[in-house]
C-alpha cells in the first residue's frame, strides 16, 4: 500500500529529475524541498522587483508590486517554518542528550 497518486508521484519525480531535490523524510534541521522553495521564491520577487524598475504603465505596475508582496510574504512563512524545524531539531537533540549516560570517570 505504498502506492503514490499520480500526480503526487510526478511532482516528486519533476523535483528529483530537474532540480536534484529529494525529500529524505528527515526534517530535523532543514528540508530540503522547503530550502528549495524558498530559492525559488527569492528568485521571483527579484524577477519582479525587475520588472517594477522597468513598466511604468500604473496599473500593471501595481499588479506586479502586490505579486512582489505576495512571494516576500512567502519568502517570509517558508523562512519562519525552517526556523521552526531547527529549533524543533535542537530541542530533540538536548532531550535526547539528556538520555546519553554520563561517561564514567
Amino acid at each position: 500500500m505504498d502506492e503514490q497518486p499520480s500526480t503526487l508521484k510526478s511532482l516528486k519525480e519533476k523535483l528529483v529529475e530537474h532540480k536534484g531535490v529529494e525529500c529524505s523524510h528527515a526534517c530535523r534541521d532543514t528540508c530540503a524541498l522547503l530550502t528549495e522553495a524558498m530559492r525559488e521564491e527569492t528568485d521571483m520577487t527579484r524577477t519582479y522587483e525587475e520588472m517594477m524598475h522597468v513598466c511604468n504603465y500604473a496599473d500593471v505596475h501595481d499588479f506586479i508590486r502586490e505579486l512582489l508582496e505576495e512571494k516576500s510574504q512567502t519568502v517570509l512563512r517558508i523562512n519562519q517554518k525552517l526556523n521552526e524545524l531547527r529549533a524543533r531539531g535542537q530541542i530533540l537533540d538536548g532531550v535526547i542528550s539528556s538520555f546519553d549516560p554520563k561517561p564514567q570517570k
